[in-house]
This record gives structure tokens, sequence and C-alpha cells, in this order.
């Protein structure tokens, strides 16, 4: 069987019954969304040399660590870390505090001075900026969720810990097609000064966070339970240009409740989607799936292999992390 491949377009306490808070009916979006991340602490992203030299700590800093402080400075921003670098260095060397696998961490690391400056040796990000889809807004908490997956930082493959985030309008300008073997994307202008909310928290269900802005004139749905969701007829809501929301035809082939993300497998059959897009393309991910004229789920995952064909997840889960 020919291995498919797929590329991403988050203390339990247990009761006789669970009844979890979220609305029967939720605002649907479809929109699409401009996306800011400012982690919490300073994202170790790769290496490199300063004189043909390696930067040396004990032990090793590793891409995709998190540093949160320098001595006794806790940092945020790369300014932040630059700022408090230059402020402890004693003999050449530095403390840091690193977070590593939710484990705090200490290391002393050796710098090495290059005209008059010191460098680490390290390249580092401090935010991540990118677009996806608005799933759902709760009329009654506030509540937002978007994606339905967790935003990875490319070069280190960790998710993003959020500090601070917003989500804001964007304008698609236009879409790269998909074809087998090579998922297209969305294109899109940012408007970082007209934000839509605040976000909280980047799990492997998506975004969540509180809608700040005045609540968008989108239809409320019914929420589906999972026993109602079928195999057959349903549709997506996505912007493939400026700011339409259209409605799209595709076909749920299987449905898995085992799975936590993969729950919907969809093909699209929408003549104007396929002709536009070519398939699911990636930015995508977050678009409302309706199925007799309830939300049953969100985009997820375009399959490489087959840009025709997606996953989604069910919109239950999301609405109880929201929650969480």
């Amino acid at each position: 069987m020919k291995k498919m491949k797929l590329i991403l377009i988050t203390l339990l306490m247990f009761y006789p019954s669970i009844v979890f808070a979220y609305s029967s009916k939720v605002i649907v979006g479809g929109q699409n969304i401009g996306i800011n991340i400012q982690s919490n602490g300073v994202l170790v992203v790769g290496f490199y040399q300063v004189d043909g030299k390696n930067v040396k700590s004990n032990p090793s800093i590793e891409v995709g660590d998190y540093i949160t402080k320098v001595k006794d400075t806790e940092v945020n921003s790369i300014n932040e870390l630059t700022n408090a670098i230059e402020k402890n260095i004693e003999d050449s060397k530095v403390e840091l505090t690193y977070i590593r696998n939710s484990k705090e961490n200490k290391s002393t690391m050796e710098l090495i001075e290059q005209g008059g400056v010191f460098k680490t040796g390290l390249y580092v990000k401090d935010s991540i900026t990118g677009i996806g889809t608005l799933t759902y807004i709760d009329p009654e908490s506030k509540i937002f969720g978007a994606l339905g997956h967790e935003i990875i930082e490319a070069n280190s493959n960790k998710r993003i810990e959020v500090k601070t985030g917003t989500i804001f309008n964007s304008t698609i300008t236009g879409v790269n097609k998909s074809s087998d073997g090579n998922p297209g994307e969305k294109k899109a202008n940012f408007k970082p000064q007209e934000v839509y909310g605040t976000i909280s928290k980047n799990t492997q269900y998506g975004l969540f966070g509180t809608y700040s802005a005045s609540l968008p004139g989108n239809t409320t749905y019914d929420v589906a339970n999972k026993d109602e969701i079928k195999v057959g007829n349903a549709k997506i809501l996505t912007v493939l240009n400026g700011d339409e929301i259209k409605e799209y035809d595709i076909n749920i082939t299987k449905i898995n409740e085992y799975n936590k993300i993969k729950n919907i497998s969809f093909e699209i059959t929408d003549d104007e989607l396929l002709d536009k897009a070519g398939g699911v393309v990636q930015g995508m991910s977050g678009s409302p799936i309706i199925q007799d004229n309830k939300i049953i789920g969100a985009v997820t995952h375009v399959i490489v292999d087959n840009v025709r064909t997606g996953y989604g997840i069910f919109i239950t889960t999301m609405l109880e992390e929201g929650e969480n």
C-alpha cells in the first residue's frame, strides 16, 4: 500500500456524568484570519558558527529549547534576550534557564567575542505569523476556535508556546493551486491593526482564545454530536477570494471517532473549488464542515499524495478544548 503523507493546513477530574459548558449553537466562521503569537520564552531554532567556532554550553542547548531567563532576568523576546546577555556576561560566559520537554534546566554558555561583540551562535525566534481559518465563536462565552490543529515552528518542529497572541483581519489575494505531491496555499494581505481577538492557547486541537471585536453576522448553527455525523454529502465554508465566505461541496468517506484529530475523512467534489484551488490548500485549516444544517467539524489536513482529499476534526472536540 502506498504510504500517504500529511501536512497540517492541545488534571482530569472524573464524575459520574460530564456536562460541557459550550453552547449548543455557535456562530460559524469560515473567514480568513491572520495569526500572530508571541512565544513564552525565546525559541532556539538553529545554530551558527562564530569565527569558525561552535559556541559551547553544558549541557548543550538544543533546537526546540525555550530560553526563559538569563541569570535572574526573565526574557520573552529577542531584544530582551540580547539585553539581558549583555548585562550578565561574566568571563565570557552567561547563565541560561531553558525549558525542554516541560522541564526547567540551567546551563552556562560560553560566548565568543567578534569585533567587540559577544555572540551566542544561536538562531532564535520569539514570534510567529501566519494565516488560517476561523472555525467558530461561542456567542455566550465569546470563546473562539480556529485551525483545528496546533501551530508548529518549522525549523524546530516544536509547538509554539503562547505568551500572548492575536487573530486579526486578513484578505485573500490569490491561491497557489494544489497538485498531487505539492499542496498549494492561500495568499493574503495582513491587517494586524484590525484585531478580532486574543489567543490564549495553541494545542493539538487548534487555536483558542477570546473574541473581542463585534460579533460577525455569520449564520448560527446547531452543534452536531459525533453520533449524528454520517458518510455522505457535506459542505465546507472558506474564503478563496477577498473576504467572501462561500460554501463548497465535499463527500465524507469515513468517520473515525477513535483518532484524536483525524476524525472525518473527506474528498472535495465541488468543481469551482477544484478549479480555483486544485484541492485542499494550506490556510484552509479551520474551515467549518457543515452537514444537515449543523456544524460537525473543521478541516485540518491535506493528504499530499491526493490533494482532493483530507481530514477534519470533530467540532465537539474543539469546543471541549476551548472551554478547558
